[in-house]
């Protein structure tokens, strides 16, 4: 059985109307931490960053084909 991620009691989740969360109160808080920045979605790659690894990656392939 599924659990709560706010405060991991088991759920239901057919019978639980405020699945994934057991309670309103739960998913407010979860809500509650998004809006106050607790989690975050990972940032993707600087482009700067990424034109190093893409010059990086064409060298390298050209020293593998060459050996």
């Amino acid at each position: 059985m599924p659990y709560c991620s706010v405060c991991d009691t088991s759920i239901d989740l057919e019978a639980t109307p405020t699945a994934p969360f057991c309670s309103d109160r739960c998913r407010l808080i979860d809500l509650g931490r998004w809006l106050d920045e607790a989690y975050s979605v990972p940032a993707p790659h600087s482009l700067d960053e990424l034109d190093e690894e893409e010059s990086e990656a064409p060298a390298s392939a050209e020293a593998d084909a060459d050996e």
